[in-house]
């Protein structure tokens, strides 16, 4: 297999730690304004839906725009993509911190969401371009990471609030951002080498959205891994949204206790997952080209049950390990999925077909968090609707079985 001989340069290394940088920002703002409720709430005089919808919007725009980001991406440049998005993000971030009013927020929090659609899509299509087989996912999860990172440390904005108020955190963080895409501009390149295709579209068709469905479409895989990904997504929101709220009710923790638990066991998984997950699959492919599918596949046939576990239990020890042995299932999928889908799709629309998945995955999750509320709200316990969740989720992830390799990658 020529790509698991791949010779790795130093550069595609610094590709990762480049755009590691990137992630964690993109990350750390999504967790900076929630953690930074209270004194935004009292400056705007919010109430809690008008709170609510400043990540709403934030999540349709994101969602909505994910599928066109990747496409840009591919038909134009990873490296122009990725900068624009980099520098749009940092402008919208310093604009927060001057926003005056509650409807200057909305719009700087649905012109956020286009920016950070166009960056995840192309950045995992480029760091696979220079990683091919023996370092791809060991390469993407690393990146990953990145998001771990500003989740897990997206919690500091309430003490960046309590010491210079909220509006410092944007200053700084946007300013640094300004700054930050320079350098990306003089120091990213577009991987030249030529992308395996695996389907031809007629000349008249090849920069066409059309045709770029056209040809994700055309793959039954394609398929499955937008079932699979749609389920993580409810899964995960399910997870992010309310499960401080269940491991307060059901554990009888204080808020902060909740809160701390709810994001540091799952992370502390999740960081190992994304490392381990991305070093086994990679050797495994070597001898196996459905090493990373079944990489995935392990994952969540462990975090699966696992979760049913979590949600079962009334013993908060066991309620750790389960989190944590989920939060190793995200970090093994989060590793695998951009090569899997590398080895599923026509190599020119990756981008596309991750913006495809991404879009699936948050209107879909979106709307779960509201759903979970609204079961709760009519006496449906939250550890019934993870019980039936972890049901879904493991279902999901057997369907991978019926995934077609086309290709080594």
């Amino acid at each position: 297999m020529n790509n698991s001989t791949h010779k790795v340069s130093s550069y595609a290394w610094l590709i990762v730690g480049l755009l590691w940088i990137v992630a964690f920002l993109n990350y750390l703002d999504r967790i900076l304004i929630t953690s930074m409720r209270d004194p935004i709430v009292a400056d705007f005089s919010l109430t809690d839906a008008q709170f609510g919808l400043l990540t709403a919007v934030f999540l349709w725009s994101y969602g909505i725009f994910s599928p066109f980001g990747g496409f840009i991406a591919d038909k134009y440049s990873r490296r122009k993509v990725i900068v624009f998005s980099v520098f749009v993000w940092s402008l919208v971030t310093l604009w927060t911190g001057y926003a005056s009013s509650f409807h200057e927020m909305l719009l700087t929090r649905f012109l956020m969401g286009i920016s950070e659609a166009c960056y995840i899509p192309a950045a995992l299509a480029l760091i696979t371009d220079y990683h091919k087989g023996r370092t791809r996912s060991l390469a993407t999860g690393l990146h990953m990471s990145g998001l771990y990172a500003g989740l897990a440390l997206g919690g500091l904005g309430g003490y960046i609030a309590t010491i210079w108020g909220w509006r410092f955190g944007f200053h700084a963080f946007g300013a640094f951002g300004i700054v930050y895409s320079i350098i990306l501009l003089y120091v990213l390149k577009d991987q030249k080498e030529p992308i395996t295709k695996t389907d031809e579209l007629p000349i008249a068709e090849k920069i066409t959205p059309i045709g770029a469905l056209k040809v994700l479409f055309s793959e039954r895989s394609f398929y499955i891994l937008l079932f699979y990904f749609a389920v993580l997504g409810m899964v995960n929101w399910l997870v992010n949204g309310w499960l401080p709220t269940f491991l307060k009710d059901h554990f009888k923790l204080d808020l902060g206790a909740a809160g701390f638990s709810a994001t540091g066991y799952i992370q502390i998984g999740s960081f190992i997952g994304v490392v381990a997950g991305g070093i086994l699959a990679d050797r495994w492919t070597r001898k196996n080209e459905k090493g990373r599918l079944y990489m995935l596949i392990i994952g969540f046939t462990l975090g699966a049950p696992f979760l049913f576990l979590m949600a079962s239990t009334n013993v908060f020890a066991i309620a750790i390990v389960a989190m944590l042995i989920f939060g190793l299932a995200r970090g093994f999928n989060d590793a695998n999925l951009m090569p899997i889908l590398r080895q599923v799709a026509d190599g020119r629309f990756i981008a596309t077909g991750y913006g495809l998945l991404n879009f699936l995955s948050t209107i879909v999750g979106g709307s779960m968090v509201y759903v979970g509320g609204a079961l709760k709200d009519a006496q449906i316990d939250l550890s019934v609707i993870y019980q039936v969740a972890a049901v879904i989720m493991l279902i999901a992830t057997w369907s991978l079985f019926a995934i077609k390799i086309k290709k080594t990658s």
